[in-house]
Parts: C-alpha cells; sequence; structure tokens
C-alpha cells in the first residue's frame, strides 16, 4: 500500500485557510442554483493553479479538472470530488463572530466546510502532481438543499465532459459524531425525498347541519392516521419508509364547514422498491378513504431525490484508505441508512462511488444527543476536523488513480 499520511500533514498545514475560507463563505451565505458570491470566493481560492474550469447555463456550479503529470504515463482514469455550496433560508443563532450577515440565510448543514475543503483537497492534490496520472475532477456545486443542482450540472454536460468518471467521492459533516472520525456504510447510505399532497374535496355547509354538507376534515384526519397504518403492515420493516403528515389546512372561521382540506407530508425510502408502494399506498388509502365518506381526493406526488446508493467496493476502497490515513479505529461503520436525502444521489446512479460523513463534534460536547444537528440554527462545528475532510479528498483521489479499488 502507498503511502497516504502525508496528504493529512499537508492539510494541517493549510488548516488556516481553510478555516478562513469556510468562514468567508459562512458570512454570505446563498441559495438555490445561483451562489456568485461562493463561486468566486472559490475561484480567488483556486487562483494561480493550472487547471481547467468549466461552467454551465443552468447555474454557477464550477467543474474544476486537474490533470496529473507522472512521467511515462498518458490517459490514466478519472476521479470526481464533490463539495456543495448552498445554505438554507432559516436564520442564524450561534453568536458566532463570523455569523451570518444576511438575515434569514444560514450555512446550517455544513456546505461552506464542504467547499473549503474541496479547495484545500486541490491546492494538496496540485502539489503533488508528479505523483499521479489521470485527471481529478473537482465538482463545486450549488443548489444540493433541494434545488437539484447536481442534476443541472449533469444535464449540463459538467459531469461526463471529455471523459466520464470512473469513480466518485464526497463526504458531509456530522455534528453528532466525534470529531475526525469517518462514518461510512455500503449500499443504501441516505433515503429518497418526496412531497406528497392529497386534496380533500368534501361539500360546504354550515357547522350546525354537517349532515346537509360533506365535511372533509375528518376524511383528512381519518387518512393521516390510516397513512401511518398503511406503512407499518403493507412495507417491509427491513426496508424502511418514513412518512409524515406536515401540514393539514382547512377552513375560514368557526361556523362554516369547508368544502375542501389540504394534506402536505413527506415520504422517505431507502429502496426504489419501497418508494414505489409507499407512493401507490398514499394514492390507495386517500383515494379510498374519501370515496367511502362521499369525498374526492386528489393525489399528488413530486418526486424529489433518488435514493443515495454507495457502491461496495468503493466504500472498502474508502475505508482502506481512511484506515491508512487516521487509523481504522476512526472509520465508524453505520448499520442502517440516515433519512435524509441527497443529490448526489444522482451522480452516484452514474458512477460508481460513494459518500462518508465527516464527524465535527463541537470540542465542548462528548455525546451526540445534546449536540445542535445539521439544519439547526444553533449549528456549530469543530474546524480543526476539516484537515482530516480536505486529506481524505486528496488520499481517495490519489490511491484511485495510482492503484484503483482494491476491497478490504
Amino acid at each position: 500500500m502507498s503511502d497516504v499520511k502525508h496528504f493529512l500533514t499537508d492539510a494541517e498545514a493549510l488548516l488556516p485557510e481553510t478555516i478562513k475560507l469556510r468562514r468567508a463563505i459562512h458570512r454570505e451565505p446563498e441559495l438555490g442554483l445561483q451562489n456568485p458570491l461562493t463561486t468566486q470566493k472559490v475561484l480567488d481560492a483556486l487562483e494561480g493553479l493550472d487547471v481547467q474550469i468549466e461552467t454551465g447555463p443552468s447555474t454557477t456550479g464550477l467543474m474544476v479538472s486537474m490533470e496529473g503529470r507522472k512521467k511515462g504515463t498518458q490517459g490514466g482514469r478519472t476521479i470526481l470530488l464533490r463539495g456543495d455550496m448552498d445554505a438554507l433560508p432559516m436564520p442564524e443563532e450561534t453568536g458566532l463572530e463570523y455569523a451570518s450577515e444576511i438575515d434569514g440565510r444560514m450555512h446550517a448543514c455544513g456546505h461552506d466546510a464542504h467547499t473549503a475543503m474541496l479547495v484545500s483537497a486541490a491546492h494538496i492534490l496540485n502539489k503533488r502532481r508528479e505523483e499521479f496520472a489521470g485527471t481529478i475532477k473537482f465538482m463545486f456545486q450549488p443548489g444540493e438543499e433541494g434545488f437539484e443542482g447536481a442534476r443541472y450540472m449533469i444535464e449540463d454536460g459538467l459531469i461526463d465532459g471529455r471523459v466520464k468518471p470512473d469513480g466518485a467521492f464526497a463526504l458531509h459533516i456530522t455534528p453528532n459524531f466525534p470529531a475526525g472520525t469517518i462514518i461510512g456504510k455500503p449500499g443504501t447510505m441516505m433515503a429518497s425525498a418526496d412531497v406528497w399532497k392529497v386534496k380533500v374535496v368534501g361539500k360546504g355547509g354550515h357547522a350546525s347541519m354537517p349532515h346537509m354538507a360533506v365535511d372533509p376534515i375528518p376524511v383528512a384526519f381519518e387518512i393521516g392516521l390510516a397513512l401511518q397504518q398503511m406503512v407499518t403492515r403493507r412495507i417491509d420493516a427491513f426496508d424502511p419508509v418514513v412518512l409524515t403528515t406536515a401540514k393539514v389546512t382547512a377552513g375560514t372561521t368557526d361556523n362554516v364547514i369547508p368544502g375542501s382540506a389540504d394534506m402536505l407530508g413527506t415520504v422517505r425510502a431507502c429502496s426504489e422498491a419501497a418508494r414505489r408502494l409507499a407512493h401507490e399506498g398514499i394514492e390507495r388509502v386517500a383515494k379510498n378513504i374519501a370515496a367511502a365518506h362521499l369525498c374526492e381526493a386528489v393525489v399528488e406526488i413530486e418526486l424529489g431525490y433518488p435514493v443515495t446508493v454507495n457502491d461496495a467496493p468503493f466504500v472498502d476502497f474508502a475505508r482502506n484508505v481512511v484506515n491508512d490515513l487516521i487509523g481504522e479505529e476512526r472509520y465508524i461503520p453505520r448499520t442502517a441508512p440516515v433519512m435524509g436525502a441527497e443529490d448526489f444521489s444522482y451522480v452516484l446512479q452514474r458512477i460508481p462511488g460513494c459518500m462518508m460523513f465527516l464527524g465535527v463534534m463541537p470540542k465542548d460536547h462528548h455525546g451526540h444527543k445534546h449536540v445542535a444537528p445539521c439544519h439547526s440554527n444553533h449549528m456549530v462545528l469543530n474546524e480543526d476536523s476539516m484537515a482530516v475532510g480536505a486529506a481524505l479528498h486528496a488520499a481517495v483521489a490519489w490511491r484511485f488513480l495510482e492503484e484503483g479499488i482494491i476491497a478490504a
């Protein structure tokens, strides 16, 4: 096995610059597919590197390509490393000196750290270009938080480009695991995420005479309860689905039965088969319960991110890199998927690879239960952990190009 520990030494030396960039991005969070301020910060941080930079018409995302220069070699393979750039539409309440300067926006999911780590990985690998052959693509992606930025970059031709990558790797921070640990899992790593809507259409009337109307509100209540039962009775417990009714809206005042009631929720699944069963179940339950009460149910399901599926051989390969880089005791195998969703799933549908998690638990915490998680307006992270993240990006890319996937 080739030595990769020097990547950690390089990343630790770059840590002040990694932290500086992360904090600059954190102060000016951007939403959606257009992140011009963040993109410019990335471009400024990459200035001076001999790389090819490509952009597309749909987003402000960047595909940065770096060619190896190892003597006596030609061509070689290609690996993609991804870091997302966008923030969330929520207020920040961390009290940090570098807290968000834009009201109602916060980097509460760590994308500022993802971007900064990937920039540092580019600098680390640039110093060692004589040691590898092949191409590394650094994917700086906006619009992960529900905007399908990865899908747009794929459709813009930025993923395949001149050469389709042979492998893909991404890291996502998590404050709920010890700082500097890496968490991985073969197979399903994260769930799909779809939005479901049900409009229960009845007949309005006076609240004192419900028999003269067709009240949609109790029908909506019954549908909500029945959907919970449907999940537990019709879907395999070992291929789980989470279905939540998050919003019910109906009526205008106390003495009027409304003509309709609207329901809104999310459904998460760990396989495409369970996802399909859940969709069919929502349709069947809602329409038949509504019909039993002389109502009509109009069902709409908006497809979101697909299931994030890690390639098992690639997970074994990346785990070996982790073991050599920071020690096998700092690798934590997950036994169950995370029910959140990721648009890196679109990349993994096309390219074998994996997403792993980087533990960034703050220094004053010792257990996950009381740590503010991602998407909390109190979320903070241990910035020292970013050295591990930057080093792992570099080490995975370097070894993939040099040695290929070597199973455990």
